[in-house]
């Protein structure tokens, strides 16, 4: 493992471990989600940036980390990935589907590498969803299909996947009535 993302590994699992972040569905330490993100990134990229990047995802979103913290550590190259990755909605810009709209949007000017971290977040976070959340999941299955019309410039393989999954969802929901 390179030295950046070995750095970026124990500063996303300390920034996450920081704040007692869990996942939603599992109670699973928080640090699990960008880890299966980093593998499914590795698996088709070697690329340490775009590794690094894909564990430091979540951070600026969900911990008090600051963009300029990831620039000061780990450079531009890699802040100006995470800020792709980063969601720019709020509550004050309305309702979910008008936020999640301004983030679509931030994310179909992204660079194809943090389009191709996207894939794989899109990817890990999809797998439980059915099972945990039904009802959820018709409206976050919907989200995540409109967010693949613009994520096909991320890598071509995770693409694919991403798209595979999503019809398994949501053909495991439509089986649950």
């Amino acid at each position: 493992m390179s030295e950046l993302i070995e750095q970026a590994r124990a500063f996303a699992i300390a920034a996450h471990e920081n704040i007692g972040h869990r996942r939603k569905y599992t109670d699973e330490p928080y640090w699990v989600h960008p880890q299966a993100v980093a593998e499914l990134v590795a698996s088709v990229c070697d690329d340490p940036t775009v590794i690094a990047v894909a564990w430091l995802h979540d951070t600026v979103e969900d911990t008090p980390v600051s963009l300029q913290q990831i620039e000061s550590r780990f450079g531009e190259r890699v802040a100006a990935l995470v800020e792709d990755l980063t969601d720019i909605s709020c509550l004050a810009d309305g309702n979910r589907a008008r936020r999640k709209s301004l983030d679509r949007q931030h994310t179909a000017a992204a660079h194809p590498h943090a389009k191709t971290v996207k894939l794989a977040d899109l990817i890990h976070n999809t797998q439980s969803i059915v099972e945990h959340a039904p009802g959820f999941a018709r409206i976050y299955l919907e989200e995540k299909r409109m967010l693949l019309e613009v994520l096909q410039e991320g890598d071509s393989q995770l693409y694919e996947q991403a798209c595979a999954q999503l019809r398994q969802s949501l053909r495991i929901l439509a089986t649950k009535g």
